[in-house]
């Protein structure tokens, strides 16, 4: 039976959600998402004989949202995580990662391998080479070209007041427009004069969709409303925090098996290619899986659940 609760990690509250025995499956999400982004993956892992765990990340819902962006570094992360298992009494666990769930989830098997059986990634590829400039400023030369998120996202207090100012418009244009039926990247073709988020997001068709049900979005626009979305906000004001402490990481190998799955019209695998995604390689030695399913957006395992439940629960049996 699915419960949950709050952890006092000591430095941290944090609200988890959990099912079934056994090994710890840490499921961490991204941005805008909750531990319950992984709702329909919980049964399915518990099932495998497996205890499915899924955290708010900090920043988000239940768990605690520091202020000061530094405060989001993955070395921070990193801490977070490894306090979880700690107070699960757990020795190792098997991550995974969606989205900034991804390198939360890789960044613990590079910095504290020891506590990592196995690591799953959805939506973002492994790539240990670091940007060749300050992120902050990359991000604004492309603005210069585009509108551009990562950008429009560095400024503390602007995109917070827009999207805390309709949540309900904001999560339904995002989820609709980062799915599958969409192309995301039409909205970069925006120039960037005084646009905001929602000037530049598509109209999204009325719910249910075959992967959201009104009663779904709901949940997510309860929890927004009430957090507001500073502490995601904070995850991309950090990008200039870890390339600047980018060397306990930069250009090591994931030594730990590793699964890969991401959807094809997914707007980080259009930006990479087949390249980027066939890069992991070099860099993952027990890479043991990488699948891209047609005509699936970013949103993976919400869009293909039963698929990406065979997936993981095949993986986890593997090890």
């Amino acid at each position: 039976m699915l419960s949950q609760r709050t952890l006092d990690l000591g430095h941290l509250r944090m609200r988890i959600a959990e099912q079934g025995e056994g090994v710890p499956v840490i499921l961490c999400h991204g941005f805008p998402g909750l531990g319950y982004s992984y709702r329909h993956q919980m049964h399915a892992i518990a099932a495998a004989g497996f205890r499915a765990v899924a955290p708010d990340l900090r920043g988000y819902g239940g768990t605690d949202a520091p202020a000061d962006a530094e405060a989001y570094a993955y070395e921070h992360i990193t801490r977070d995580l490894v306090a979880l298992l700690d107070a699960l009494a757990a020795p190792r666990a098997v991550f995974v990662g969606h989205d900034f769930g991804a390198p939360s989830a890789w960044n613990v098997a590079l910095r504290e391998r020891a506590r990592v059986l196995g690591l799953v990634l959805l939506s973002v590829p492994y790539d240990p080479e670091p940007m060749k400039m300050l992120p902050s400023l990359a991000f604004a030369h492309l603005a210069k070209q585009h509108w551009l998120h990562l950008h429009y996202f560095q400024t503390p207090g602007v995109a917070d007041r827009e999207l805390a100012g309709d949540p309900r418009g904001f999560l339904t244009r995002l989820f609709w427009a980062l799915s599958g039926g969409y192309r995301y990247l039409d909205v970069w073709r925006h120039a960037t004069e005084s646009k905001g988020y929602l000037d530049v997001l598509p109209e999204a068709p009325p719910l249910p969709w075959p992967w959201l049900s009104a009663a779904e979005l709901d949940h997510y626009v309860s929890e927004f409303t009430r957090t507001g979305f500073s502490g995601g906000l904070a995850w991309y004001r950090a990008f200039d925090v870890n390339w600047q402490r980018r060397a306990a990481v930069a250009g090591a190998r994931i030594d730990v098996p590793t699964l890969f799955i991401a959807g094809e019209r997914d707007a980080v695998v259009e930006m990479r290619g087949q390249a980027g995604i066939d890069k992991m390689r070099d860099f993952v030695p027990d890479l043991r899986g990488l699948h891209v399913l047609p005509g699936a957006g970013h949103w993976i395992q919400q869009e293909r659940a039963a698929e990406v439940n065979r997936l993981i629960t095949g993986f986890l049996r593997s090890l």
